[in-house]
């Protein structure tokens, strides 16, 4: 065993032969969108970004559903199905089996097993001193899914959110190994702050982030000036809020945009500086979702993040 459970990493790690190991993963959740296809294809995206983060390539995947066949119409659980599938094509990979229960709300997901060189094994753990943090997609689904539910959400923000959500992290997976990534994460339910603290705890270092230059998608903002803001979202700023000190002037609407819990987020990527700079003019060249710089590593300090 390379990364187990004891880790606070994004999946395990098996040695094979020699430099050769597996690696896996298992995700799933409840739709976050109304459109079925739509949340197969996110559910499997993000199910896949664990791969990803440690360097890894996917080989295949098991499909991981609930469905409550005697009330909701098995046409909507096809298309849950094919959303997965078809994700899965985009990465290489076939879904070659797995396991469906009925159950009173629909939940989907994958089990996905990939391969890895282990010289290019990812640690959420190895960012060091004066890095650069990168961050590959923008925040605010928690907060976008949260409007969905009460209906308030209009369509252009619904499509850019999915659009977003269903992106595959692979390119962002390929270009950080080609420019010397030091340590990487998916952001995932525990928002950017919660595994930018783990990133910090198992580094043995702090963060500072600038709050202006975290990108969000468009109209997050308002929405979480309203108060629109999931209970998960709350439930990490609890958790974070004794590990980071905050700007004394900055709003608690802001906070908790920070702490927002993300869907099928982007990679949070920890560079040096000229690495990090290479990183973001190629990526970006070719990509319809720009990667940012949200901040920097710095020596252990008395708290893990310090958001200005």
């Amino acid at each position: 065993m390379v990364v187990g459970y004891n880790n606070s990493d994004d999946a395990a790690v098996v040695r094979m032969d020699g430099d050769k190991a597996l690696v896996q993963t298992v995700d799933f959740f409840t739709p976050i969108v109304d459109d079925p296809y739509d949340f197969g294809q996110i559910a499997a995206a993000n199910s896949l970004s664990d791969i990803y983060a440690m360097g890894g390539k996917p080989l295949f995947a098991l499909n991981i559903v609930g469905f409550p066949i005697q009330t909701l119409p098995r046409k909507t659980l096809i298309e849950i199905l094919l959303g997965g599938a078809d994700k899965a094509k985009e990465a290489g990979i076939s879904i070659v089996g797995g396991h469906t229960i009925d159950d009173k709300e629909p939940k989907y997901g994958l089990v996905v097993t990939g391969e890895i060189y282990l010289p290019n094994l990812v640690r959420n753990s190895t960012a060091e001193s004066e890095d650069v943090l990168v961050l590959t997609k923008p925040l605010g689904t928690g907060i976008i899914a949260t409007a969905i539910k009460k209906g308030i959400a209009d369509s252009s923000m619904i499509r850019t959110a999915t659009d977003v959500m269903k992106t595959l992290n692979n390119r962002a997976a390929e270009l950080m190994l080609k420019h010397n990534v030091h340590a990487a994460t998916d952001v995932t339910g525990y928002g950017l702050l919660g595994h930018l603290l783990e990133m910090c705890r198992g580094s043995n270092v702090s963060a500072e982030i600038e709050f202006h230059e975290i990108q969000f998608i468009d109209g997050v903002i308002n929405l979480a000036q309203q108060g629109i803001i999931p209970g998960g979202t709350k439930r990490n700023f609890n958790f974070v809020e004794k590990d980071t000190k905050f700007d004394s002037g900055m709003e608690d609407y802001k906070k908790l945009m920070a702490a927002d819990a993300q869907t099928s987020g982007g990679l949070l990527l920890a560079f040096s500086e000229s690495d990090a700079d290479t990183f973001l003019e190629e990526f970006n060249q070719h990509s319809s979702i720009l990667a940012f710089k949200i901040g920097r590593i710095v020596p252990k300090k008395d708290r893990s993040i310090f958001l200005a």
